[in-house]
């Protein structure tokens, strides 16, 4: 009975754990070659591009709703486009034609940008963010020419400032208010602010004030459920938790979804489980860089047997620093609900590396 989650913070815990042995068994037992890798991400990537396509084609289709599919798998997507980027150099290192290769994965990059901007501003940040990173942790694992040149850097704002307007003059076109960026920085001033001003004034070292939630009277004073794994995964079990079921997004008198990650994190479980997180999130960072600075030294050594865990580490990585720096520092959504599902999967991604059998 001990180890069935009374709370929400609980039941992350738990299933964090279990996902994180669960991961260091699949990439032990898994043969991870290079070819393996590569393969496993353009299959995976394709699946990502038809998903985020017809999810973006069901917001010109009336009488039909969409999923919003960019929140909870954009890392997940970014996971597997960078993987393949990241293989692309070992595999030309090797003498391999990688010309079809490279086409078909800029391909899938550009169906996934513009599909999953369509959806989502806040994946389009994520998106970016991520590629910017992957980049500059490929050159660096390979020791390539910096990618970051004033041209480039130049060349990447005149593509967010064309996308957001052109997102924009679409929205009006079109009469389309779900496709404005204006409006979600409109709503992110109206709501956000009272939220903030919600967690600093009632916020404590373990959760928040009794009554300070939406449920009033009956409030536990933490894990109340604003920040919390999928409904279904809790239903599933039929654990006793409080859920809102949709009242993140229709309730603007509680913690806004579109709030920075880190205030709900300190509202629902505490200050100190917010610096224990972010500690936790740095730790992350720093083993999968010294796990990436092994595995360079090994293929610069002539070992070539940790090409595809290198390919995929990077590609972990990437995903993991931006869904931490957009969940945590630019909108709670996306670090939470199946988000965070995806936050922990990530996390053990990157920390499963460090333990290696071998053969």
């Amino acid at each position: 009975m001990a180890l069935i989650a009374e709370t929400h913070l609980q039941y992350i815990i738990e299933v964090a754990i279990m996902l994180q042995v669960g991961v260091i068994f699949l990439l032990n037992l898994a043969p991870l070659s290079l070819s393996l890798v590569m393969m496993g991400a353009l299959i995976v990537g394709t699946g990502f591009a038809a998903l985020f396509s017809l999810d973006a084609l069901f917001l010109f289709l009336p009488g039909i709703s969409h999923f919003e599919f960019t929140h909870p798998f954009g890392s997940l997507a970014l996971l597997v486009i960078v993987t393949a980027l990241a293989a692309i150099p070992a595999m030309k290192e090797a003498g391999i034609n990688i010309r079809t290769l490279r086409n078909y994965v800029l391909l899938l990059l550009s169906i996934i940008t513009i599909a999953g901007g369509l959806m989502h501003r806040s994946f389009l940040i994520l998106w970016i963010l991520g590629l910017l990173i992957g980049f500059f942790v490929i050159s660096k694992s390979f020791r390539q020419k910096s990618v970051f040149t004033l041209k480039r850097i130049m060349m990447v704002g005149l593509v967010v400032v064309v996308g957001f307007g052109s997102l924009e003059i679409l929205s009006r076109v079109l009469e389309m208010n779900i496709l404005s960026p204006l409006l979600r920085l409109m709503r992110i001033d109206t709501y956000a602010m009272p939220s903030v001003k919600m967690v600093i004034k009632n916020a404590t070292l373990t959760g928040h004030q009794l009554g300070a939630c939406y449920w009033g009277d009956t409030c536990l004073g933490g894990s109340d459920g604003y920040m919390s794994l999928p409904i279904s995964l809790i239903t599933l079990f039929g654990l006793p938790f409080p859920l809102f079921f949709g009242i993140l997004v229709t309730k603007k008198d509680v913690i806004d979804y579109m709030l920075p990650g880190i205030f709900g994190v300190t509202f629902d479980f505490g200050y100190l489980f917010l610096f224990f997180l972010l500690l936790w999130c740095a730790g992350v960072m720093v083993v999968g860089a010294r796990m990436l600075r092994t595995y360079r030294s090994r293929r610069e050594n002539g070992d070539k047997s940790c090409l595809g865990r290198e390919a995929l580490l990077i590609g972990s990585i990437t995903a993991f620093m931006a869904q931490t720096l957009v969940g945590l520092f630019i909108m709670n959504r996306s670090i939470n609900g199946t988000a965070m599902l995806t936050f922990l999967v990530l996390s053990a991604m990157v920390v499963g590396h460090i333990i290696f059998i071998k053969k």
